[in-house]
């Protein structure tokens, strides 16, 4: 679940990396082995510049930099690979944290989708949203704030380079009289491939959990990696790579994530997928 930083310290919205890179190994030699380190590409030195320039624009609400470490934003952005021109669906944006990077990042040429289902506007007020975006959208002219349920998106087919899902998959198994309706959780899954380009990406975030219930995002509001991962492949997603820059092994998966030992230090899973192109 998402704290909004706009609203007052009472208001909370339900939901909230760095890829780690392991050097590969090669023997060079029957006893020793040699480490072999990946050189950053031209693009990933080009994303790094994009996000760190993005994170520090000095015109940012105060309220989001004193959030950016807790979060890791910058390596999360950068595990994305968001780029200047594309577009970004984001599901569940709440009151828009990284809504505000996304279009900082893809600028001018590109389109972010700040997707909100209605039956979290007990947790969000419409002047939260006006604060993000300006009363009439002009603040951040290349967003769209779309309302509505998560297996009903109104993006065109096969136009977003990614869809990003950050402490939201758990929120499927809200009881509605909690939440609202949120739509089918296998429909959900299955926008998420409708809307991606032919290799695009698919950014799930979330609180770990452990065991084979998925009702627990409902109460403890975690989700299993790999029940994520099954319903990604599910609707013919391929798993790309994982961070553990937001893991912690300290949290024992079994408490709620507002109980005070672990809120906003919870073990979270940070998953890409990719659309295989045609």
């Amino acid at each position: 679940m998402k704290h909004f930083l706009f609203a007052s310290a009472a208001a909370f919205i339900f939901a909230g990396c760095q890829q780690s890179v392991t050097p590969e190994a090669e023997t060079a030699a029957p006893i020793q082995a040699k480490k072999i380190v990946k050189k950053a590409s031209a693009e990933d030195i080009g994303n790094r510049g994009e996000v760190m320039m993005a994170i520090q624009s000095h015109d940012r609400p105060e309220a989001d930099k004193t959030d950016d470490e807790i979060r890791k934003a910058a390596e999360v952005l950068q595990f994305t690979g968001v780029w200047p021109g594309m577009t970004v669906v984001e599901l569940e944006a709440g009151s828009g944290y990284y809504t505000e990077l996304f279009s900082r990042i893809v600028g001018k040429d590109g389109k972010v989708y700040m997707q909100n289902p209605h039956g979290f506007d007990k947790f969000i007020t419409p002047e939260v949203f006006a604060a993000r975006l300006g009363e009439n959208g002009e603040r951040l002219a290349n967003v769209t704030h779309m309302r509505g349920l998560f297996d009903k998106l109104d993006v065109e087919a096969g136009s977003a380079d990614i869809v990003t899902w950050i402490l939201g998959p758990h929120e499927m198994f809200c009881a509605p009289k909690d939440c609202g309706a949120l739509g089918d959780v296998d429909g959900a899954y299955a926008e998420i491939a409708r809307v991606l380009k032919p290799g695009g990406k698919f950014i799930a975030l979330d609180h770990a959990a452990i065991g084979e219930d998925e009702a627990v995002g409902g109460t403890l509001h975690r989700i299993q990696p790999d029940k994520v991962r099954q319903r990604a492949e599910a609707v013919g997603l391929v798993f790309v790579k994982d961070s553990d820059v937001l893991a912690n092994k300290t949290d024992d998966h079994t408490k709620n994530v507002f109980d005070p030992e672990v809120r906003r230090k919870t073990d979270r899973f940070l998953h890409m997928y990719e659309k295989p192109a045609k």
